[in-house]
């Protein structure tokens, strides 16, 4: 069972609710790290003998960091604090090496899977020609049951004739016929979440999110992957080094 901290105290200036309060409190006992990822809430019960508020009080702050991503429940068992990915830039990584890699477990949900014709973006962004087929590989991505991000996969079906074959990992099934990316072009921008997109995400409408484009190359220099992932604000941070040239 997770203790809390009790240095909270109502401030009698402050004329938002309680509940928003102490939430505010949870919020960056998180942020600060005294809480850790997968680690357990305290319990409506003990939280609200802790801070000496009600449990409806302590209930509705834990519904707020859930609505913010921080926390995800987990039905029998309690409130946990959501994963976090920080995703350095300069390494080329598929979303289950990331988790892998961080101790949390890999999951897709898919949407669909299937082969048609390239669009003209599509085309252009893998050099295909005009009557060339991939395949579209369409899921929701989950860090230990959590989704993290939407995500949709162009392969030329030369390279992935049978979608269906992928499971967890495209690159690792990549792997297996020798085509897995060696390096990418990754272009990143904010955008607003319409109502589809924020849906799938589990996000408030209008919320902002990552919008990532991937194009990754052969060693030949064969484009071979074109991907489009919209990726959870409050679950991923992109981390870049950078050096001053002298």
């Amino acid at each position: 069972m997770s203790t809390t901290h009790t240095d909270f105290k109502v401030d009698l200036n402050d004329n938002s609710p309680l509940y928003m309060q102490v939430a505010r409190k949870l919020i960056q006992d998180v942020r600060d790290g005294r809480y850790q990822v997968d680690q357990a809430l305290p319990s409506e019960r003990l939280l609200s003998e802790q801070l000496d508020v009600s449990r409806v009080t302590a209930r509705k702050a834990i519904d707020q960091l859930v609505e913010q991503g921080l926390v995800v429940r987990r039905r029998g068992s309690g409130n946990y604090v959501a994963p976090r990915i920080e995703q350095p830039l300069s390494n080329l990584s598929s979303f289950s090496e990331q988790l892998q890699q961080r101790g949390y477990r890999p999951g897709s949900q898919w949407l669909s899977r299937s082969v048609i014709a390239a669009s003209a973006d599509e085309q252009l962004s893998l050099g295909l020609s005009p009557n060339a087929r991939v395949a579209r590989l369409e899921r929701l991505r989950l860090a230990d049951d959590v989704v993290m991000a939407y995500e949709v996969s162009v392969i030329p079906a030369s390279v992935l004739p049978r979608p269906d074959a992928v499971g967890n990992s495209l690159y690792e099934h990549l792997a297996t016929t020798g085509h897995t990316p060696v390096r990418a072009l990754q272009h990143i921008r904010a955008m607003n979440a319409g109502a589809v997109l924020a849906g799938q995400l589990g996000v408030p409408e209008g919320q902002a999110v990552l919008y990532i484009t991937r194009v990754g190359y052969l060693e030949s220099g064969q484009a071979v992957e074109l991907t489009h992932s919209y990726c959870r604000s409050d679950h991923y941070d992109f981390v870049a080094e950078m050096r001053r040239v002298a």
